[in-house]
């Protein structure tokens, strides 16, 4: 879809609502919305923030067509009036967020509307849809790529990914999340990213024999030269044909810029160990040794700690659909309300400890550790707080409020998250590319410790509130007990 088609990709009950404040003379109320998760997916450590140029793209396209209003306009529901107001629509607030490729935690505000109600309330879904889609893959992603330790991991999933949008932008997440290519060409031509690929084992069955079909390949792509070596056996007939084809290519003066096996069945370990002696002993010992087949973090570090000689990995289904949890849990809610110039802050209250959402106009400050550059918490306050890092910072966990962490005056750093978008329905930002983004969260991703980075039990980095806000939410905490 492209993204002028957007205004609709909206929930109904988001239309009622903006006809609702149309009709009840608040359309011009100023609000607050935040975006924010309540926690990492698979339990993970951190996510990375995605999708923020999609959401740019989308503001900036706003608009309800003719087609637009008379499709609404025959659903009965919308008062002409209201139907008038939306054919001039247009977005007029502000938006702040934090930038993509940032590593990002549950409870904090990653993304800010501050606008007109009706229009904060329209735009709620399609900012979810985007933001909870691209850094749930993202995150997944550097799952994947601090399992390979290094090596590089290429996005494979389009063929399994839910629908061609899925695909498009999973594939761009995945390369801000750290993957160094993908196979998705569409994907490569819109965010200029690089696409990869070898042949599919339909390609040696449609030729007599193995050494064959390898041949021909080895003629047509003689710089990059990846054969794909388990379609009859691997060690009797895969690894030996590829040998053979790369000793004539020796032998002719050819010398491709890259080349090896793929491996995408069998025991991966075992196969890769046994193929790496092959090559090897042959005189090829550059050559490379990529494996797919149904690859995650989990195996893959698994592969690793078993010592499998294997030095790309082309990680598909489980990467672009993030498998084992499909889904980034992202909520909207309604932070403040201007009142006579002010904002006044709301607080959401539910049984669930959770779900008690943090009140007023807010920004981030990212506190690191002088010395290391290592992360140390984030502190969540209002967003006319200032500090000064000559002077010490009290932490204190908000839910346990007696684990404090006292910072001495000139140990910290400290940096502003959230980064003006829109101001007044301008756009003031401009988004990198996506490799300059992918750069970027490759950097992030170092500030973070080790132990925050494990696979399983992962340290947690610690969200804070400042005492300001803390305060201010116990107190309307206590308001409505009362």
């Amino acid at each position: 879809m492209r993204a002028d088609n957007l205004t609709l990709l909206t929930d109904l009950y988001e239309l009622t609502m903006m006809q609702g404040y149309f009709e009840k003379q608040s359309a011009n109320e100023t609000v607050i919305f935040d975006v924010f998760f309540r926690e990492n997916p698979v339990k993970n450590g951190y996510s990375i923030m995605a999708g923020l140029e999609q959401v740019i793209e989308y503001i900036k396209n706003l608009n309800f067509s003719y087609e637009d209003v008379d499709y609404l306009r025959g659903l009965g529901i919308f008062s002409e009036d209201f139907l008038h107001y939306l054919s001039g629509f247009h977005f007029s607030g502000n938006i702040y967020a934090i930038p993509e490729g940032s590593v990002i935690f549950p409870k904090e505000p990653i993304l800010k509307v501050i606008a007109p109600i009706m229009e904060a309330q329209l735009v709620e879904t399609a900012i979810l849809n985007i933001i909870n889609h691209q850094s749930l893959i993202a995150t997944k992603t550097a799952r994947v790529v601090h399992a390979a330790q290094g090596d590089g991991v290429m996005e494979f999933g389009l063929r399994r990914a839910q629908g061609p949008d899925a695909g498009l932008y999973g594939a761009r997440a995945a390369m801000i999340g750290g993957c160094v290519g993908t196979s998705n060409v569409l994907a490569g031509k819109m965010f200029d990213v690089p696409i990869m690929g070898t042949h599919a084992h339909s390609w040696i069955m449609s030729f007599p024999d193995e050494y064959t079909a390898f041949k021909a390949y080895a003629e047509l792509y003689p710089d990059a030269c990846t054969l794909l070596v388990d379609t009859y056996d691997t060690l009797k007939s895969g690894v030996p044909n590829a040998i053979r084809v790369f000793r004539e290519m020796k032998d002719a003066g050819i010398h491709p810029k890259s080349y090896g096996i793929r491996l995408d069945s069998g025991d991966l370990a075992y196969l890769s160990k046994k193929a790496r002696v092959m090559l090897d002993a042959a005189g090829f010992e550059d050559a490379v040794i990529a494996a797919s087949n149904d690859l995650d973090e989990m195996l893959i570090n698994d592969l690793k700690i078993q010592g499998a000689a294997i030095t790309s990995w082309g990680v598909g289904t489980h990467l672009i659909t993030s498998k084992d949890c499909p889904s980034f849990g992202g909520v909207y809610k309604l932070a403040a309300i201007e009142k006579d110039g002010k904002f006044l802050p709301k607080i959401k209250i539910s049984e669930n400890t959770e779900k008690i959402t943090n009140p007023g106009n807010k920004t981030i400050y990212r506190v690191y550790d002088k010395e290391t550059g290592k992360l140390r918490a984030d502190l969540i306050c209002f967003a006319d707080e200032t500090y000064d890092t000559s002077e010490e910072l009290l932490l204190f966990d908000p839910n346990e409020t007696w684990k404090k962490t006292r910072l001495p005056g000139g140990s910290y750093t400290m940096r502003e998250m959230l980064q003006p978008i829109f101001i007044h329905g301008e756009c003031v930002y401009t988004s990198p590319s996506v490799m300059e983004i992918a750069a970027y969260c490759k950097q992030e991703k170092e500030t973070l410790w080790d132990e925050t980075k494990r696979l399983l039990y992962p340290h947690k980095v610690y969200v804070d509130l400042s005492r300001k806000l803390y305060d201010t939410k116990a107190k309307l905490l206590n308001e409505v007990n009362k």
